[in-house]
């Protein structure tokens, strides 16, 4: 989930809940959270977060006690929000957008038209770059806007919610498919021979000694924390 553990909890959580939560990567981080955490240890600066804006660095300089500095163009401009949409003649329904929206906006199936739920969009664009056909269109929503001034708190806490919604249900869908795989894997080694198109010994031998380790590798994850159930 989108939390941080790591050294200064208390004000890596306030920085946290300073940002805009579009989870965009654009700080250099994989999302806010790690971002939060880098500046709570002194890793990074505050500058470094686009949607934010000079506002959001004005926010993070008071919680700090940092001077406001400008936002460092290597990580991307100040500019007003923006949504995609997805033009669905052109879509091929490869499913790379929907696993690399952050939030869960875009809804679709395998070789089905995909579409984005705006209200759900953060503008984050990280799903651009995945789309093998070039379908995905941007469009301003914000006029002018920008930063702060173009996101709202109650979409952010919106954007921050979807977010580590959707960290669970990838950790349990991670956690289900290991699940089912190791009782296949189990099935297999009650009874190698019926399972196999082999019936050369040394042949099962070889799969056996592969399958036990697979399952010893499943034990040592789950017994060392924070890697397995």
């Amino acid at each position: 989930m989108s939390t941080v553990p790591e050294a200064a909890p208390a004000l890596a959580q306030q920085l946290l809940d300073a940002l805009p939560q579009t989870q965009c990567t654009r700080c250099g981080y994989p999302d806010c959270a790690a971002y939060a955490g880098a500046m709570a240890r002194g890793e990074a600066p505050i500058n470094q977060c686009p949607p934010g804006g000079a506002e959001g660095i004005a926010r993070l300089a008071a919680i700090t006690g940092q001077p406001v500095i400008p936002l460092n163009p290597e990580f991307g401009m100040e500019a007003p929000r923006t949504v995609v949409f997805i033009d669905e003649d052109w879509c091929i329904g490869c499913t790379l957008c929907i696993k690399a929206c952050p939030t869960d906006a875009i809804i679709g199936s395998n070789k089905r038209m995909h579409t984005v739920i705006e209200p759900h969009c953060t503008g984050c664009e990280l799903c651009l770059p995945v789309c093998p056909v070039d379908c995905i269109m941007v469009e301003t929503v914000s006029g002018e806007r920008t930063g702060w001034a173009a996101w709202s708190p109650e979409e952010a806490a919106n954007a921050r919610q979807r977010y580590e919604s959707r960290q669970v249900r990838q950790a349990r869908e991670t956690e289900e498919h290991a699940q089912a795989m190791e009782a296949k894997a189990r099935m297999k080694l009650a009874d190698l021979p019926a399972h196999s198109q082999h019936t050369d010994p040394a042949i099962l031998d070889k799969k056996r000694a592969v399958i036990e380790a697979a399952l010893a590798r499943a034990r040592a994850r789950k017994a060392t924390p924070g890697t397995g159930s």
